[in-house]
């Protein structure tokens, strides 16, 4: 259902509407963590996040019927951004985004600056996508998955085809968790050209359901996740997902959020990035000690930057506080 040909196909389609995000060795953050550690720095990416990968390759295979039908997807939000960005660049196709009404305001904000439709809907991913479905059946609208769909995670894998471009020699891979798709993606292309790269995904205590699914031997496909600053991974973990890359997965870890919250300090401390709850739990996995990779090559995707301001100043003062403030 995916293999390396359908990355390699993605990235072509992804052409220049995206960037290549550097791929950067952190000397601070390694000292921290003990091995060698390479920053995907997906914060920097089009949108803000990775998403945007997975829209454009689905969004740009669709036929022209299927564009005209107009797209409709449900997202926390920065899937709804790479969908509206998708459907700009690809001839501004009628778009109707649902949005939980928590999603973070930063990435309501960006919105903003798409001729979208965007609904709020129910408190959570999975009751913003049962509104989307109800959206696609009635107006016979093209559904665009955020996870659950081998085009999507195939445009997600090219993070995965960029990151042993430029590091072949990578022992491991560290990559945040929540539908499914981008380690999906990522298990398929790193393992076909290494097959003995490690790939760990990360996932917030409060939303365990890719660690369950593995652990159990079947997708939990709904799962009513705790709150949690990493709102871009709370929830299911796709049946597809499952299938394509279960066996690829080596293992998958928690962190709680007060783990979160240091690595967002730590990244913006000693590398100077700005990045959301879901994008540092892959570092918080390293400095928390809860995945042993020391004294190897260890990459850790940093898959979004759309962290409400708010929020970022609430984590620097407690930070800063709870270390006598003698940052």
């Amino acid at each position: 259902m995916l293999g390396l040909r359908d990355i390699l196909a993605a990235q072509r389609k992804l052409g220049g509407l995206i960037t290549r995000t550097p791929l950067e060795y952190s000397f601070l953050l390694s000292q921290r963590a003990g091995c060698e550690v390479y920053l995907k720095l997906e914060n920097w990416q089009k949108t803000g996040s990775f998403k945007v990968r997975g829209a454009i390759n689905k969004v740009a295979s669709l036929t022209e019927e299927e564009k005209a039908r107009g797209l409709v997807t449900a997202s926390a939000g920065n899937h709804a951004l790479g969908v509206a960005y998708a459907a700009r660049a690809l001839g501004n196709v009628p778009t109707t985004l649902f949005v939980p009404v928590n999603a973070p305001a930063s990435k309501l904000k960006k919105l903003e600056e798409f001729e979208c439709n965007v609904v709020l809907s129910g408190n959570s991913y999975d009751e913003a996508h049962h509104a989307a479905e109800d959206f696609e059946r009635v107006h016979r609208a093209t559904y665009v998955h955020a996870y659950d769909d081998p085009l999507t995670m195939a445009g997600q894998g090219t993070v995965g085809l960029e990151v042993m471009e430029d590091l072949p020699q990578a022992e491991a891979i560290l990559v945040p968790v929540g539908g499914g798709g981008l380690i999906a993606g990522v298990a398929v292309a790193a393992k076909a050209i290494n097959p003995h790269v490690q790939v760990i995904g990360v996932q917030p205590e409060a939303s365990p359901a890719a660690y369950l699914s593995l652990r159990d031997g079947r997708p939990y496909e709904k799962y009513d996740a705790a709150p949690t600053i990493a709102d871009g991974l709370a929830g299911g973990f796709g049946r597809l997902p499952f299938e394509i890359a279960g066996h690829l997965i080596d293992e998958i870890v928690l962190v709680s959020e007060e783990e979160v919250r240091a690595a967002v300090f730590a990244l913006l401390e000693l590398a100077q990035l700005v990045v959301e709850g879901a994008g540092a739990v892959g570092i918080a996995a390293l400095l928390t000690g809860k995945v042993d990779l020391a004294g190897r090559k260890v990459v850790a995707v940093l898959t979004g930057a759309n962290i409400d301001a708010s929020l970022l100043f609430e984590i620097m003062v407690e930070q800063l506080r709870q270390h006598g403030g003698k940052k």
